[in-house]
């Protein structure tokens, strides 16, 4: 394909901007190959032990939550041994309408049913949840509309000394980087923030996970 278009009757400045987007286009996949080893299978993001130490003490009852992909359910349940956990799937097709999250669910391999849940109608009763974890699962709301609704239930279910706990990839130069165009799929700082506050969370602490990984610890507000 590359050689064909190259074959083209084109102009200097025509060309030029040809082999520059195809150098752009080979380097975004080179980055974001390394990227995803390093943030995936080097870093100590997906060994999830780092989530009990956020957490700082062992909630009592817990949710995980995500959009169809589960990788952490297994591992949490022995890191968190002796607490009450509970996995809801909260994948809405008119809301998360990235090809992504489709794919991800059709290749999904889950070892832990999770139950189907209404993001704006969390079927848990109101403080009744220690720690909420959001694992790079929370941008496939893709409007400010859903994630305030979304982020409004888990202040309801949240108990008044409840965490939750946000690991996102973010719109930021080093995502762009690694991604390129892609890094448009995920959400600012600023949006997350905003988001935050607007439903009555605070971040208490927040930090990365390599440069490509940022965490939120949220306490619920009054």
């Amino acid at each position: 394909m590359i050689v064909a278009v190259h074959r083209l009757p084109l102009g200097a400045a025509a060309r030029r901007g040809l082999d520059t987007a195809t150098a752009a286009a080979g380097f975004w996949i080179v980055a974001s190959l390394v990227t995803s080893w390093i943030v995936y299978d080097r870093s100590r993001l997906m060994r999830w032990t780092w989530v009990p130490e956020a957490l700082r003490g062992l909630p009592r009852t817990w949710l995980n939550i995500h959009a169809g992909l589960d990788e952490s359910t297994p591992a949490l349940r022995t890191l968190l041994n002796g607490s009450h956990g509970r996995v809801f799937d909260i994948f809405d097709p008119a809301e998360m309408t990235e090809p992504s999250i489709a794919r991800a669910r059709s290749l999904a391999r889950n070892e832990i049913a999770a139950e189907p849940a209404d993001f704006r109608h969390l079927p848990a009763p109101d403080a009744s949840i220690d720690a909420a974890l959001l694992l790079l699962s929370a941008h496939e709301l893709r409007t400010d509309a859903a994630r305030s609704a979304f982020f409004a239930e888990l202040h309801r279910v949240v108990a008044a000394r409840g965490a939750v706990v946000v690991a996102e990839h973010l719109r930021d130069w080093a995502n762009f980087v690694a991604f390129g165009p892609g890094f448009l799929h995920f959400h600012s700082r600023r949006t997350w923030t905003r988001c935050f506050t607007r439903t009555r969370f605070a971040v208490e602490r927040d930090f990365s996970i390599t440069p490509f990984v940022h965490v939120f610890i949220l306490r619920r507000l009054a």
